[in-house]
C-alpha cells in the first residue's frame, strides 16, 4: 500500500529541471490543447527549489509553438496554462527535442498523444497504467476506515494492486532501462529493509535504522544529468539531511560531505549544492550549525573546489568563517576586556563562576528590550546556583552614557555591566555581534556551551544544561531514584 500511495503523490506532484550542456540541434514543441480558451502558454521548469519560466508561447491557429535554436536541457518541463497555472508534464531528452503533443485539458492523462517522442509515449503510457488503479486503491483506503471488519480483505486487495503496480514497474525498467520513465521509477523504489527478527526490538529498529540509510541512495545515481532536473534530487537530499541524520553539526557535516562526494562526476549539481548547503548552514536557525559553515569553508572552498567563484566572493565566505571559528560551540571564548562605567576593567575570563552568561545588548533595541526582563528574572534564579551574567552595553563614543542611564531604569543594575566605548577589543567582529541581543552561555573553563539564544529562552535552556551535567555525574545505579 505504501507504494501506491507514494506513486500516485508521485505521478500528481512530479517535478525537476534546470541548467547543462545539451547536443547542438535547437528545440521545437508544438501543442494542441483540447478546452482550453486562453491564447498563451508557458514551458516551465523547476532548478532546486526554485521556479522558473524558460519560453511563452501564444496561439496561432490552435496551436502553440517552442522553439529556439539552442537545445533544451533533458528534463521534466511543464506546460503552464494560465491564469491558474495547471500544469502538463513533458520529458524531454537529449535527443528527442523536437515532437508534438496533442492533449485534453479535461484528462490530461488518458487523452495525451505525441509524435517524435518516445520518452513520453513510455511515461504516459505508464502513467495511464497507474491512473487505471488509482480510483480503486483510494476507495479500499476510505473501506478500511468505513468498515473496520473487512479491514483485511480491503489489505489484501490493495495488496494485489501493490504488485499489480510492482510489475507494471518492473517491465518498465525491463524494457526500456535507459529511459528517462525508468529512471524516475528507480529513483522513488522503496529500500528493502532486513526484519532483524534475532535482535531485541529496540536493537531492531536500530538496525533497520541503519541499514535504511546506508542504502536509501541505492537506486538514485547523482551523476545522471536528468536527475538535476527530475526534481526527485532536492525531495532525497531534503528527507535524508532532515530525516535520515541526526541534527547536529557534527552529523549534519559528513552527512553534506559525503553528498558532495557522490556528485563528484555531475560538475552542476555539485556547484548547485556546495552553495546551497553553504547558504543553509548561514542562514540556520538552528543553533550550532555555524559549524557546517566552517567545515563547508575549510574542506571545499578554501580547498580550491569552487572554481566558478570570484575572488572576492570566496574571501568573504573564507573571512566569514575565519570569524565563527574560534566561536563555535564547543571552543574556549576569546577573552577579552571591557570597561565598567566607574573605569574599571572587567574581562570575560576573569569571572570565576560556573557559569558565564554573555548578554550583548543596545538600549534602543526592541528585542533586547522584551528580553530583558527574562533576563533579570533568570538571574535572580540562578545567581544562587553559581551562575553570573556579564551584559555588555554596545553602544560606542558619546552615546555610551545611554548605557548606564538605562541599566539603572530598566533594574539591570543587579549583575556585571561594561562596554568597550572605543571598540578596544574589536568584540563585535570576534564574537559575531551584528545584532542585538546576543547571548552566550559558558562553563566554568569558559567553553562556549550555548549560543545565540532568545532571553526568554535562558531559563529552560540553564535547567537543562544543570539536568545533563547532573544526570552525567549522577552513578548509574542511583538514577531514577
Amino acid at each position: 500500500m505504501r507504494r501506491i500511495l507514494f506513486l500516485l503523490a508521485f505521478y500528481l506532484c512530479l517535478t525537476g529541471l534546470a541548467q547543462a550542456a545539451s547536443p547542438a540541434g535547437g528545440y521545437r514543441i508544438e501543442v494542441e490543447i483540447q478546452h482550453y480558451t486562453g491564447d498563451t502558454l508557458k514551458l516551465g521548469y523547476y532548478f532546486g527549489k526554485a521556479q522558473y519560466l524558460k519560453d511563452t508561447s501564444l496561439v496561432n491557429q490552435g496551436k502553440f509553438i517552442f522553439e529556439g535554436e539552442e537545445s533544451l536541457e533533458p528534463g521534466v518541463y511543464l506546460l503552464v496554462i494560465p491564469p491558474d497555472n495547471k500544469f502538463i508534464h513533458v520529458l524531454v531528452s537529449a535527443d528527442q527535442q523536437k515532437f508534438s503533443v496533442t492533449v485534453d485539458l479535461d484528462d490530461i492523462v488518458k487523452s495525451a498523444h505525441f509524435k517524435g517522442s518516445a520518452e513520453n509515449d513510455i511515461y504516459y503510457d505508464y502513467l495511464r497504467k497507474l491512473e487505471a488503479r488509482r480510483p480503486r486503491a483510494e476507495e479500499l483506503k476510505k473501506l478500511m476506515v468505513e468498515d473496520s471488519l473487512k479491514k483485511e480483505t480491503y489489505q489484501a486487495e490493495l495488496a494485489d494492486i501493490d504488485a499489480e503496480v510492482a510489475k507494471i514497474q518492473a517491465d518498465v525498467i525491463k524494457k526500456y532501462p535507459s529511459s528517462f520513465t525508468a529512471m524516475l521509477i528507480q529513483a522513488n523504489q522503496e529500500i528493502d529493509v532486513p526484519e532483524y527478527a534475532d535482535l531485541e526490538e529496540s536493537e531492531r529498529k536500530q538496525k533497520q535504522y541503519e541499514y535504511y540509510r546506508a542504502h536509501y541512495f541505492d537506486h538514485f545515481d547523482f551523476n545522471d544529468p536528468r536527475a538535476m532536473r527530475s526534481g526527485l534530487i532536492q525531495q532525497k537530499i531534503d528527507f535524508y539531511l532532515q530525516k535520515l541524520t541526526y541534527q547536529v553539526p557534527d552529523s549534519q557535516s559528513v552527512a553534506i560531505d559525503y553528498l558532495l562526494k557522490k556528485m563528484d562526476n555531475n560538475p552542476e549539481a555539485f556547484q548547485y549544492y556546495l552553495v546551497h548547503f553553504l547558504n543553509e548552514a548561514a542562514r540556520s536557525k538552528r543553533m550550532g550549525m555555524d559549524a557546517v559553515y566552517v567545515f563547508l569553508a575549510d574542506n571545499y572552498y578554501a580547498k580550491g573546489q569552487a572554481t566558478w567563484m570570484e575572488k572576492e566572493q570566496l574571501d568573504k565566505i573564507l573571512g566569514q568563517a575565519d570569524i565563527l571559528r574560534p566561536i563555535l560551540i564547543g571552543k574556549t571564548a576569546p577573552d577579552l576586556t571591557f570597561y565598567k562605567e566607574n573605569g574599571d576593567t572587567v574581562s570575560i575570563h576573569g569571572l570565576k563562576a560556573e557559569y558565564t552568561v554573555l548578554f550583548f545588548w543596545d538600549p534602543e533595541c526592541g528585542h533586547c528590550k522584551k528580553s530583558i526582563p527574562y533576563v533579570i528574572d533568570f538571574y535572580n534564579a540562578f545567581k544562587p546556583k553559581g551562575v553570573e551574567l556579564l551584559a555588555i552595553c554596545t553602544k560606542t563614543g558619546s552615546d555610551i552614557s545611554s548605557c548606564w542611564s538605562s541599566i539603572k531604569e530598566r533594574g539591570m543594575d543587579i549583575w556585571v555591566n561594561a562596554s568597550d566605548q572605543y571598540l578596544r577589543n574589536r568584540y563585535k567582529a570576534i564574537y559575531d555581534v551584528k545584532t542585538t541581543p546576543q547571548i552566550f552561555i559558558l562553563d566554568k573553563d569558559k567553553k562556549i556551551l550555548v549560543k545565540k539564544i532568545a532571553g526568554e529562552d535562558l531559563t529552560p535552556v540553564m535547567e537543562e544544561i544543570m539536568k545533563v551535567k547532573s544526570d552525567a555525574s549522577t552513578p548509574l545505579s542511583n538514577r531514577g531514584k
